[in-house]
């Protein structure tokens, strides 16, 4: 069957080829300085993203443009950012457009995406979307209006010349618009189907009727593509097993493979690294490579060139190398709060990613446990994943389990919650989102009903404090999404946890500090709050939980683990493992049966004993050290560096004081730490690397009294309730706040009562 063309590809061509092939770009002159060096600095920014960075060199370059004066700084700029240019093109008056080829070089990668730039010199000052097409990209695009017509479109393999794709760049930090300006840039992307040589024809527009006459806003351009070559990829473990592993890969100019721009799941566009399992493959043209590999923060991060010849496959192994293995001493790592779906990461956030994307990011991570919640956005399509029960593709030494995060829901105003180990997603007599309560406690209390392990989310939100000391005695203004009613909640004894290590560590760390000075007991995780907080890796912030020798991994020791407290929190990157005060673990069960409970009398001196390890990088990191404690990374090993040495210090924390420092070298050894202390009152004691890793608390009960440590953070908690209430209260449904309104009313008066019996 013959399908009609308005007219034959063939003819096309002919038509565009009697066009000159290469123009000299114009130099625009007459443009403000200033608008145009905020513009091409986030052009920088987007090819670095898109991982096509300027050069050591070119960045210089810029710089030294930076500094000019107006003409020169405008001069330069074009010189420097003309040299990356595909295609010139020129909006007239009229807002006609036309275009020119510009010097960048033509060459494309089979099977991958490149970055060029466009220059545009906008003499009518539009402010439309920049729009490409191409007669070689599926589907075939009408001269006259840009748009496809279905008399028109042909499958692929019926036109062997329709062989790559092409868009304009408009994600963040560029704009989806011309802003107006007579000078500025922007990015394409091209993607090639095969290999050798091919022509392809560009045509720009910038909405229906802007095209100029003759054809003179398509550009033809002979490309040279790139062959690829299979690398198939041998990732094996320290131990000599087959395993997955993360692998950076960038070519002699800085340039990412496989390009981020357009990668597909289970790849993400927002890594530079792309997870591969032992025996899978990566499309890479011949050249030289740089190849960093590694697997998660146990392991230590290597790098070695790699040369892909002109074969059609080829085999490169890859022998990885921890710095400690916890599992040697019963230690699993475990990350409670990732998502598959819901953030502007993904191209479609109301959906996302499926189990087996999410399960390979979580073995090249090397993370024992990980908890995919589910949450506002992506609700009706990721709740299909539940079932109650770890997931199908865990296995013996990964597991993988879908549970909730109550965000974007009605009570997300209150602090976000996760809540795990369900048996039941959907709250009950409910069938939307918009039905659950408008406040925190009633979904704590259903998900502990039904035997759950809960808490709160990135907890350091709505609690901003100005000091980078612990703990603070500010008040916060309990105004975000954070642990914010735990405040109340731990009160009603409905709060297993608060999580850590995703947001700033005083912000999450005073409240719990003050809560445990009032003798409460909830405990502490990390998490990552994937990709929403960090979107660099699942696992960034981890907790660890000891099983009991000759347990093999099971998810509910794991998360029994993390509601008794056995277990510590942090980047992964240091590690308090064993802590034990008078040789009762944290998290072990007391003479009392409670976990972490030890009783003792007046007078006992007590040995606290911990195995510490960290590893630092050779060279401090000053771009780290120097920030502020509230800029990510939050929690990192290289905060806690003292000076220039390759040494951080373990603390002894006895009621939210440092009472004790012992630094050991972090070059990723374990040392054996002891620490005597005499207490003279009921304590909880816990141990941390500030701000890289913390444990969970040993709670001392000196004569059986309860822990009363301070006046001061008990009236800073009954002080917080009032400003907790004022924050929340108003979003409460009316329904509820009566309910609401009694309960805050019982934490007042437990605060009070802990007050007068509170030591000073």
């Amino acid at each position: 069957m013959m399908i009609r063309m308005r007219a034959s590809i063939g003819v096309l061509l002919l038509l565009s080829i009697t066009l000159p092939a290469s123009a000299e770009l114009t130099q625009v002159l007459k443009v403000e300085a200033q608008p145009l060096q905020s513009q091409v600095q986030r052009l920088a920014d987007a090819l670095e993203f898109l991982g096509e960075p300027l050069t050591p060199e070119e960045q210089k370059q810029l710089d030294d443009a930076l500094k000019l004066d107006d003409a020169e700084s405008i001069a330069a700029i074009q010189e420097l950012f003309d040299q990356r240019t595909l295609a010139g093109v020129h909006i007239n008056p009229e807002s006609r457009v036309k275009v020119a080829r510009g010097p960048a070089a033509a060459e494309l990668s089979e099977q991958g995406w490149r970055v060029f730039l466009v220059k545009i010199h906008n003499e009518a000052g539009v402010t439309s979307p920049l729009r490409i097409t191409s007669p070689n990209a599926a589907p075939l695009y009408k001269q006259s209006t840009g748009s496809p017509d279905p008399e028109e479109t042909v499958r692929l393999d019926q036109v062997p010349h329709r062989w790559m794709d092409a868009s304009v760049f408009t994600g963040r930090p560029m704009a989806k618009t011309l802003s107006g300006l007579e000078l500025e840039y922007q990015i394409i992307q091209l993607y090639s189907r095969d290999q050798g040589k091919r022509e392809g024809i560009l045509a720009f527009d910038i909405g229906q009727g802007t095209q100029d006459l003759g054809f003179r806003n398509e550009l033809p351009v002979l490309f040279e593509c790139q062959p690829a070559v299979k690398v198939r990829l041998e990732v094996i473990d320290d131990d000599g097993t087959n395993t997955t592993g993360q692998f950076v890969i960038r070519d002699e100019l800085g340039r990412i493979y496989p390009a981020r721009s357009r990668r597909l799941s289970p790849d993400f566009f927002f890594h530079d690294q792309i997870y591969r399992h032992h025996g899978e493959h990566v499309l890479l043209p011949p050249g030289t490579y740089d190849v960093t590999y590694t697997r998660g923060p146990e392991y230590r991060i290597l790098n070695r060139q790699v040369t892909v010849g002109n074969n059609e496959e080829q085999t490169e192994s890859f022998r990885l190398k921890r710095w400690i293995r916890l599992t040697d001493h019963g230690w699993y790592s475990g990350d409670h709060h990732i998502h598959a779906a819901g953030c502007s990461h993904y191209e479609a956030p109301t959906e996302g990613v499926t189990p087996e994307a999410m399960m390979r990011h979580i073995l090249g991570e090397d993370l024992n446990v990980g908890c995919v919640l589910s949450w506002g956005p992506c609700w009706y399509y990721q709740k299909q994943f539940f079932d109650g029960r770890v997931h199908r593709l865990s296995n013996d030494q990964y597991l993988m389990r879908y549970d909730v995060e109550v965000s974007g829901f009605p009570s997300s105003h209150a602090g976000h919650l996760c809540l795990l180990r369900l048996t039941e997603d959907d709250y009950p007599n409910t069938t939307k989102i918009e039905e659950w309560p408008s406040w925190d406690l009633p979904v704590l209390k259903w998900g502990k009903e039904q035997g759950g392990v809960v808490g709160f989310s990135h907890s350091g939100w709505g609690l901003e404090v100005p000091e980078e000391e612990l703990p603070s005695y500010s008040m916060p203004r309990f105004d975000g999404i954070g642990a914010n009613e735990y405040i109340v909640d731990v009160v009603h004894d409905v709060c297993d946890f608060i999580s850590a290590v995703d947001t700033p560590i005083v912000w999450e760390l005073s409240i719990w500090y003050h809560t445990l000075n009032c003798g409460y007991t909830c405990r502490i995780s990390g998490e990552t709050d994937f990709p929403c907080i960090y979107g660099d890796r699942v696992g960034l912030g981890r907790g660890y939980v000891k099983l009991p020798p000759g347990t093999d991994l099971d998810y509910d020791a794991w998360i029994k683990g993390i509601k008794e407290g056995r277990s510590y929190c942090g980047d992964g990157l240091s590690h308090l493992i064993d802590f034990s005060v008078n040789d009762l673990e944290v998290g072990e069960t007391g003479r009392d049966g409670r976990p972490s409970f030890l009783q003792a009398k007046s007078g006992d001196e007590l040995t606290i004993k911990v195995r510490s390890a960290a590893l630092l990088a050779d060279v401090p990191n000053e771009e780290i050290r120097s920030r502020p404690l509230s800029a990510k990374p939050y929690w990192h090993v290289e905060r806690s560096r003292v000076g220039d040495t390759n040494r951080v210090p373990v603390e002894l924390i006895v009621n939210g004081e440092s009472v004790e420092t012992i630094e050991i070298v972090a070059d990723g050894s374990i040392e054996d730490l002891t620490f005597n202390y005499k207490p003279t009152q009921s304590c909880w004691i816990a141990l941390r690397i500030f701000p890289t890793a913390h444990t969970n608390p040993v709670f001392v009960e000196l004569d059986g009294n309860p822990i009363r440590a301070s006046k001061r953070s008990a009236q800073w908690c009954l002080d917080a309730v009032d400003v907790c209430w004022e924050q929340k209260s108003p979003r409460i449904r009316e329904t509820e706040r009566a309910e609401a309104a009694q309960a805050y009313e019982e934490a007042r008066e437990a605060y009070r009562r802990i007050l007068a019996e509170s030591a000073e």
